[in-house]
């Protein structure tokens, strides 16, 4: 799985998570710094790719405009070090597995990991 960490999550974790091997890139690595939203949908669109991320926006986005993909993983938890967030990030993947390759909202917080399938509907 090809992963795309958004800006608010720690530039070492996609470090970390190749090590582990996970094809992961930082937005700032794909030259996106400052990107919009829409703009990494796009990109996570046309390579496959996962978009780790601590915005909500990216919900809201796929909610109302009914896409089937790319999948998010949001992280409802701030202040992981980059390791950490490697960690968790790899024990999400291997747990909604199939859930993220078929196209899905995956939301984590402290206690619980809940996973939307994509399309959202109301």
């Amino acid at each position: 799985m090809k992963l795309i960490l958004d800006e608010g999550m720690p530039l070492r974790a996609a470090a970390a998570l190749r090590e582990a091997g996970v094809e992961a890139q930082h937005v700032v690595e794909l030259g996106m710094g400052g990107a919009s939203d829409l703009a990494i949908l796009d990109r996570a669109g046309l390579d496959g790719s996962i978009i780790a991320t601590l915005d909500a926006d990216f919900h809201q986005i796929l909610a109302t405009s009914g896409a089937e993909a790319p999948s998010v993983i949001r992280i409802r938890m701030e202040g992981l070090q980059a390791q950490q967030l490697a960690i968790l990030l790899l024990a999400v993947i291997k747990q909604t597995r199939d859930e993220l390759a078929a196209g899905a909202f995956v939301s984590v917080g402290t206690k619980n990991v809940r996973v939307r399938r994509l399309p959202i509907r109301k």
